[in-house]
């Protein structure tokens, strides 16, 4: 290799490196930039979390109020009118918990006689998912409350709102159906109640 083929070389690299340099620079920059827009995201991201965790306890806030709602209007509706059907009651009371071994539950509404009980679920707007709650309990009040043995269980579904399906899964399964009509509630039944 001569002088002058070493010199050029020598000047290629140099001007190689030269541009090498200058584009890491640019990618220092771009970098520093996006850093700074992902911190910004970050911060954004930070106040919408807060924002929807804030949304998400004023809408759980809502359900319960509406639950709240419903429960007191079934109470109060029940405590001028005891009937489910044909069965009339002498004794109301709402939001039982029991709490006995592994098995825990919480009643909405529970009507007795001297020989018969009554388990209530109220809702605001009755789901089809929401009979799976009601046979459970159903199934597990007797084992809650083992003083009530001898007593025949009815149980019941009551909401401002059921869609066709829930309403004739309830009555199918033998529940009773308590409805919101103005200010007062109607109950629907079936000839197959369900007793235990």
């Amino acid at each position: 290799m001569t002088d002058d083929e070493l010199k050029q070389l020598v000047a290629g690299l140099a001007v190689a490196q030269a541009k090498t340099d200058e584009m890491q620079k640019q990618v220092s920059e771009q970098q520093k930039k996006t850093d700074e827009q992902l911190k910004q995201t970050d911060e954004q991201l930070k106040k919408t979390d807060e924002k929807l965790g804030r949304i998400g306890i004023h809408l759980g806030a809502i359900t319960h109020n509406q639950g709240d709602v419903a429960e007191g209007f079934f109470y109060n509706s029940l405590l001028k009118d005891n009937h489910l059907g044909a069965l009339t009651f002498d004794d109301i009371s709402k939001s039982m918990f029991k709490h006995r071994g592994k098995i825990q539950e919480e009643y909405d509404i529970f009507l007795t006689n001297g020989e018969s009980i009554a388990i209530i679920e109220v809702k605001y707007k009755a789901h089809i998912e929401d009979i799976k709650k009601l046979e459970r309990k159903f199934n597990n009040f007797k084992k809650l409350y083992p003083i009530y043995k001898d007593y025949k269980l009815y149980g019941a579904m009551a909401s401002f709102y059921f869609n066709t399906e829930t309403k004739d899964e309830l009555l199918e399964q033998g529940y009773f159906v308590l409805e919101r009509s103005g200010d007062l509630i109607k109950s629907n039944h079936r000839e197959n109640l369900k007793v235990a």
